[in-house]
């Protein structure tokens, strides 16, 4: 939904969040104002924000959602989104994964300064015009593997979580 109708539902008493999220953004009463509701427990004025492009950029989202005990670790769920959010996180320097993969510890992550060594010794730096010298890299229980390419599951899932 969009943050108008995020804001009202506010008003109305809910908790909203982005998909992503740990914690949530609720209205308060007693102080007439947005409180945001850290992943860590901390609660701050949205007034107060530390990062004014963060929260408007957050503010300007079609994504939010109510926040309830599935889908807010701070409400004793868990924050999953789209492979859109997750590519966006990877960009970032983040390591992703599916929540339904099997193996324990997997997850992705964006490799950059990409090289190998040919069959003569010489060590070649990747470069490609369009995406620089960079990768995504599956990281598993058998190793790395470097250009991952992700299934029509993987990208139309909504499981993607952070990765420890």
């Amino acid at each position: 939904m969009r943050f108008d109708e995020a804001f009202k539902i506010m008003k109305q008493g809910s908790k909203v969040k982005i998909p992503s999220w740990g914690g949530y953004w609720f209205w308060s009463k007693e102080k007439q104002t947005i409180i945001m509701h850290t992943k860590d427990g901390e609660e701050l004025d949205i007034r107060e924000t530390k990062i004014p492009d963060y929260t408007f950029g957050n503010i300007c989202s079609d994504e939010w959602v109510l926040a309830d005990g599935e889908n807010c670790p701070e409400l004793g769920g868990e924050a999953l989104f789209s492979f859109g959010e997750a590519i966006k996180y990877l960009k970032r320097g983040m390591k992703v994964a599916r929540k339904g993969w099997n193996g324990k510890g997997q997850y992705i992550q964006l490799a950059t300064g990409i090289s190998y060594k040919t069959k003569d010794g010489d060590i070649v730096n990747c470069e490609h015009d369009a995406i620089g010298n960079m990768a995504i890299a599956f990281c598993g229980t058998s190793g790395v593997q470097m250009g991952w390419l992700a299934s029509q599951a993987d990208m139309l899932s909504e499981d993607w979580k952070f990765a420890e």
